[in-house]
């Protein structure tokens, strides 16, 4: 005779229950084989092969501070050459030259370097005590330099005018031995004009002002010249 049950169909008996909570889940058996996945798969790195192209998040980084460390000494360098005395020899123009020269530093603009002349020239010459740097021009090579245009300009771009270098403020002449190739640029340096804005309003058309222009850094001044005719080209 079969056995009767009271009990409700979803009643288990203790030691069922305890089969079914001890069986794994579907997720630990795939957590369980990921593991052990992981565990077998090694990544081997070939030391032959050049991997510098990959993207490398430490190499980046100390690329970065190196160009950092490069470019705090540059602009430390550049500061330490701006502070350097730079003894310049001018010629205050009136239509004869008194040769003189001042000191200022390779940083100063041309507008600095022009009050001190005033300052200078006041000494000795009365109309210099009644004007301000504001009405003096700097003739250099045959080029008016601007005011704001700074020494340290000049010279980190090895500036050129018409007549020679603007970049070299003693006073030197070309001195060469043997046959001279016209086609290297002569190694002269002259005085610098310092003039009256209205000396060179009144006298602008008669040679040496008749000659004399604004820089303009970008262009190119590729010849020298003494009144008109030509006497060196740069070397191509």
């Amino acid at each position: 005779m079969a056995a009767l049950s009271f009990g409700h169909d979803e009643e288990v008996d203790d030691d069922q229950e305890e089969d079914i909570d001890s069986k794994p889940s579907n997720k630990d058996v795939a957590n369980e084989i990921k593991a052990n996945l992981t565990k077998k798969k090694t990544i081997m790195k070939n030391p032959d092969v050049n991997t510098s192209f990959l993207p490398d998040k430490e190499r980046e980084q100390k690329a970065i501070a190196e160009r950092e460390r490069l470019r705090k000494e540059w602009i430390d360098r550049q500061k330490a050459m701006k502070e350097e005395i730079l003894e310049i020899t001018y010629s205050y123009w009136d239509g004869t030259g008194h040769r003189r020269t001042v000191q200022c530093k390779k940083g100063d603009t041309v507008g600095s370097f022009l009050e001190l002349v005033r300052k200078d020239l006041a000494k000795d010459f009365r109309e210099m005590q009644n004007v301000s740097s504001d009405a003096l021009l700097y003739v250099k090579e045959d080029l008016i330099i601007p005011q704001d245009i700074s020494f340290y300009d000049l010279i980190a771009t090895r500036a050129r005018g018409k007549s020679g270098p603007l970049f070299n403020f003693d006073v030197h002449d070309d001195i060469r031995l043997g046959a001279v190739d016209a086609r290297i640029e002569k190694d002269e340096s002259h005085p610098g004009k310092v003039v009256e804005r209205r000396w060179f309003d009144r006298n602008k058309h008669i040679f040496p002002a008749s000659r004399w222009e604004i820089y303009d850094p970008a262009k190119k001044y590729g010849s020298y010249s003494i009144h008109g005719g030509e006497v060196n080209k740069k070397k191509k």
